[in-house]
Parts: structure tokens; sequence; C-alpha cells
């Protein structure tokens, strides 16, 4: 048995911001993916997520018990399957801030939820919102909070544009060009991240007024300003709000970029040979980096692995 693909995202926009209502702007990246599979016997790696997996089936039978309007599973249907040795095979690498547990969820949701939203019918925003808030509850198994945003993004493998936190919608993003100089890409840290203890940082600079006025006036002024002009094909303009992004992503967003990375980080807007960003969360996993000449970029960066999702 093999299920449907779901793929990995990339929060383009829109870290921590959307927890405070900025724009943001996701999109499938489907070099990453994962299926659910049966195997006999199971492999240790396979052993491990079929038993997470029934820790999961447990919180989704309270989940709809607690919460029976939004949304029920074929729970029994999930157990015998767990227990036939069913598992989440993926490529997808956890702690990197490419949404794991997203495409996890999705597959779970379009395998076993009872009458299921598909991606087919007219996706209205109240079944959008909808969704999203399943998808938020299920993921907060894994997280403690979750948007419901990854998964979103997995299941309905479209780009996905956040106005606000209760307006969302399908959106296209410009056709990328094949031989741009111009590119979005990952730049590995070589090291996992946990959402969880990031999140309670930001959550604790919260508290503090200095960083609320900077977080609404610069943090979602500029990650605002990316949205539009990236979706507009504004390059010129998207590279200016860039700059400043990072530049207020270095100043007051340190303890998410890991320390290695601070250095090569100033470097860019310095250079302006690349602009460097949080992909997710931070912490580790990968950070994201925008560039108007990818060779220039590349060998600025020589001795880091770059993968490009995205050519201008």
């Amino acid at each position: 048995m093999k299920g449907p693909l779901f793929y990995s995202k990339i929060l383009l926009f829109g870290e921590y911001g959307i927890i405070k209502d900025s724009k943001g702007l996701s999109i499938p990246y489907n070099f990453f993916k994962g299926a659910l599979k049966t195997e006999h016997p199971l492999s240790e790696a396979a052993k491990k997520s079929n038993d997470s997996l029934k820790k999961f089936a447990n919180y989704l039978a309270e989940m709809q018990q607690e919460d029976p309007s939004l949304v029920q599973f074929e729970i029994e249907a999930l157990k015998q399957d767990l227990d036939g040795g069913m598992y989440f095979d993926s490529s997808i690498p956890q702690g990197y801030g490419i949404g794991s547990s997203g495409a996890l969820v999705a597959a779970i949701y379009d395998k076993y939820a009872q009458d299921k939203i598909t991606v087919l019918e007219n996706l209205t925003r109240e079944k959008l919102l909808h969704l999203k808030a399943i998808f938020g509850k299920m993921e907060s198994f894994f997280h403690g909070k979750s948007s419901g945003l990854d998964p979103l993004n997995s299941y309905l493998s479209l780009p996905i544009l956040i106005n606000s936190q209760d307006n969302i919608e399908s959106t296209s993003i410009p056709s990328q060009n094949i031989n741009g100089k111009g590119a979005v890409f990952l730049l590995d840290s070589g090291m996992t991240g946990e959402t969880a203890p990031m999140v309670q940082i930001f959550m604790e600079k919260m508290k503090h007024e200095g960083f609320r006025t900077v977080l609404k006036e610069e943090f979602i002024r500029h990650t605002d300003a990316c949205v539009e002009d990236f979706l507009a094909g504004n390059i010129k303009s998207l590279f200016g709000n860039l700059k400043q992004l990072s530049h207020v992503v270095l100043d007051h967003f340190k303890p998410m970029i890991p320390q290695q990375f601070h250095e090569l980080w100033k470097k860019g807007i310095e250079t302006n040979d690349y602009y460097l960003k949080l992909c997710g969360s931070g912490g580790g996993g990968y950070i994201l980096g925008f560039t108007e000449d990818i060779d220039k970029a590349r060998k600025t960066l020589e001795g880091h692995r770059l993968e490009v999702v995205y050519n201008f």
C-alpha cells in the first residue's frame, strides 16, 4: 500500500509575523515528499514512525470527542492500518522548517477524515479557514501550537496567500524564469531546529513594548511589502524590502539565527550579493536566501550547500 504523495512547503514570507496578522506567502516545494506506506517487517525508521502515529491516532480520537463538529475520523480503520504496519515514509527532513509534520497531517486527513473537503471542489474562504482550523488542531500534537498552514499547503499543493489570520486564499505566483539569474534558495545550516522553543522565545520577546513596536512598524511592514512585490513581480522593489527585512531579523531575531550564520547574514546585507531570512521558526534547519545573481551568491557562500527553489 502506498498513499498519495504530500509535498514539503516553504513559507517565503510571514514567519512569526503571521502570528500577529502580517501577510504571508507559502508555496509547495516538490523536491521533498512523503506518503503513507505499509511494510512487513517494519524497519527501525518505519517502526519509529508507526509508534508515533499510534500516539497521534489516540490524540485524534480525543480531539474529535472534544470538538465533534470540527472533524470526524475513521479512527478504527486508522488503528487497524497502524496495527498492520502502516507508517509515514518521508524524504522531508525534520526540524528544517519545511513542513515535515504538515505533510503527515495532510496525508492522515486525506485518508481518514469523514466528509473531507477536497481540492476539486470550489474552495471558498470558509472552507479554507475550516481546513486550516482542523489542520491547526491536528498539528498541535507535534508543535504545541500550530497555525495549520503547513498541512493546508501540503494538502492543496497550491501557493497560499495569507492576508491575515482569518483571511487566506489560494493564489498563483509569477512563472519562473528558468534562465534567470535571480533566485530564491535554501541554505542548509547543518543542524535541526525545534519549533516550540523558538516560538517560546518569540512570545517572551512579545512581552516587551519595544519589540512589539519593531514587529509592527518594521518587520510586518517589510514582510507585507515583500509579499506584494513578489506576487506583482516587482523585483527591484522586492530586493529593497528584502534587505530591510534581513536587517530587522539580524537585529531583533538573533536567537533564531544559528550563531555561526550571524556573520554570513551580515555579509549578505553589506555586499548585496544575497539576503538571508528565516525559513520557518529558525534555530537551525534551512535558512532562506534571495539573490539577484545566483553565481555571485554561490561564490560568496562557497563551502555552503545551496538549493535553488525558484528562479527570477
